[in-house]
């Protein structure tokens, strides 16, 4: 077996481990496999790893494949830092002139909410309070991640079922100084942000101020 076929078979053992660990769907793995692959044939990414290659394709296969995870998610299954996945993601993304879809606050709400247990009333009012920073442009330049976490916050600070920035910060992969700067911008204008059959348990004037 020459060298190439078994750094391909590696690999595509290493795409299938870390799938495995998080769940993900064979058709996930597939298409990382064939990024991999295309990867490898064209020798694009001469000097990188081949574990930094793999988590990159596999997590452009997921935002493909519309269940997208964030960089820290596929990291926590990977023997490689999210820095060396996040640049490996950047150059394959070069090299195979392709493009992934562009990422919404909506993709990681349902599960980052469900991670934090909390209930649909919180999630739904934080799905809409992110959109609407969004459409009223108050977060420009905002990572989606980073908008969904301080949606979220807002969205439990004004309920019953109140979690902290560092809770949110800890299940989304951001700092709970990225939430701060989302929610600093949304708060002025969270009356506009709100669904209008929110119930509050805590009022919009009795919100965290940063």
């Amino acid at each position: 077996m020459s060298s190439s076929d078994r750094a391909l078979i590696n690999a595509f053992r290493e795409i299938n481990g870390m799938a495995d660990r998080i769940n993900l769907a064979k058709t996930i793995v597939d298409r990382a496999n064939n990024l991999f692959k295309q990867v490898h044939d064209g020798k694009n990414l001469k000097g990188r790893s081949n574990d930094a290659i793999s988590s990159a394709c596999l997590y452009i296969a997921c935002r493909q494949e519309g269940v997208p995870r964030t960089f820290k998610e596929i990291c926590a299954v990977s023997k490689v830092s999210k820095k060396e996945i996040g640049r490996c993601f950047k150059l394959i993304l070069k090299a195979l002139e392709t493009s992934v879809d562009l990422i919404t606050t909506g993709d990681f709400m349902s599960r980052f909410c469900s991670n934090l247990s909390l209930p649909n009333m919180v999630q739904k009012a934080a799905t809409h309070i992110a959109r609407k920073a969004v459409e009223l442009d108050i977060v420009p330049g905002r990572s989606p991640i980073s908008v969904a976490a301080a949606a979220i916050y807002m969205a439990s600070q004004a309920s019953n079922d109140k979690r902290s920035q560092k809770e949110i910060g800890d299940i989304a992969g951001v700092a709970d100084v990225t939430i701060r700067q989302s929610y600093k911008l949304m708060y002025p204008m969270a009356a506009q942000l709100f669904p209008a059959d929110f119930k509050f348990a805590t009022p919009i004037e009795d919100l965290p101020q940063m």
